[in-house]
């Protein structure tokens, strides 16, 4: 009997093939560089590196006077040297705005600091390698990032927002209450996972129904990097995806999706973009005035663990964070909290 291919590796499988592709638009020598990082990168990370280090070259070609009339074939790796800090801090300020191959692209601090560090990475390899003898990227100061304010969902809003996936039939009517009633448990079930366990929404979609084990209430996840942990859960989420549960055992799925913990109507594995539009459109009608997509119910689910525990490390792991100081820096408004408390707590003289 054929065993069946997880959803990681059928993932990992598209991906690698989807690589292949992209590599075909890149200059020949850099195959090296994407088999090198092979073994310590994800498949998803190596596309993102191709996509970027594909927007430098089509910027030599479309900005740099010195490769005009070239294509991208035509690059060997001593292009490299060729290139100047003044031409990487012109690469720079190209990323900002750009025509993409459909639209105007544009980034901001985080898109520019990663596509900065995709090209430093693309550097390193053939400068360790000494394939090139200089090193341009390192003479350039990578963006500087500002912490963002971390958006999540208020307890109220929480709890507003459960209510809302259960009991909104009553104001639909026509195809929306068929729909509505046809996923109400599983959308249920979804939304209240993500609150009450804090898992990606990559992770979330790859579940197998295998992967829960209402013995010890946990959900085996596979997280960034292909390592597998155990991630425990309470009654609530317990109950919605028993009742979920009960509604999939009526669902025929579509070959090849058998495995698959939540189904969409195609009957087939719910994908990422499936899931994200779902989270939108239930909480479009809670909040007006915060995105809420999947990251922020992590987001809230990491900040209500932090303020009932104090923890930092307890969250880091739940999280599936590999250095704490990630965890450290999304939830030190947090910690600025406590502090206002201490300082509020001490009385030097009696009223």
């Amino acid at each position: 009997m054929k065993k069946t291919a997880t959803y990681q590796e059928q993932v990992n499988t598209e991906n690698v093939l989807r690589l292949r592709e992209i590599l075909k638009t890149l200059p020949p020598f850099a195959k090296d560089y994407f088999r090198a990082i092979e073994p310590t990168t994800s498949t998803r990370t190596r596309i993102s590196y191709a996509y970027d280090i594909r927007i430098f070259f089509n910027f030599l070609l479309t900005e740099n006077p010195s490769f005009k009339g070239k294509s991208v074939t035509d690059f060997t790796v001593d292009v490299l040297d060729r290139l100047e800090a003044l031409d990487i801090e012109e690469y720079q300020e190209y990323l900002k705005v750009y025509q993409g191959e459909e639209k105007v692209q544009t980034n901001g601090e985080r898109g520019l600091k990663r596509k900065m560090s995709a090209l430093r990475s693309f550097y390193a390899y053939y400068y360790k390698r000494e394939m090139i003898k200089t090193n341009p990227t390192l003479l350039v100061d990578m963006p500087k990032l500002h912490d963002k304010e971390i958006i999540r969902l208020d307890t109220d809003e929480t709890a507003l927002l459960l209510d809302y996936i259960e009991n909104c039939g009553s104001q639909l009517t026509g195809q929306k209450k068929l729909y509505y009633e046809k996923t109400k448990y599983r959308d249920l079930a979804i939304v209240t996972l993500l609150l009450g366990t804090g898992i990606r929404v990559s992770e979330c979609v790859g579940l197998d129904v295998n992967d829960v084990d209402f013995k010890n209430n946990g959900i085996r996840v596979v997280r960034k990097g292909g390592s597998e942990m155990m991630v425990y859960f309470g009654e609530e989420v317990e109950k919605a995806l028993k009742d979920y549960l009960e509604i999939r055992k009526g669902i025929t799925p579509v070959a090849g999706h058998e495995n698959a913990l939540f189904y969409s109507t195609q009957r087939r594995r719910m994908g990422v973009q499936a899931v994200e539009n779902m989270v939108k459109k239930y909480a479009r009608e809670i909040t007006s005035t915060k995105k809420i997509t999947p990251h922020k119910l992590r987001s809230t689910y990491g900040t209500t663990l932090y303020r009932e525990t104090g923890d930092i490390y307890l969250v880091a792991d739940v999280l599936g964070h590999k250095d704490v100081n990630t965890t450290r820096k999304h939830y030190a408004a947090l910690d600025d909290d406590r502090r206002r408390k201490a300082a509020k707590a001490v009385k030097l003289r009696e009223a």
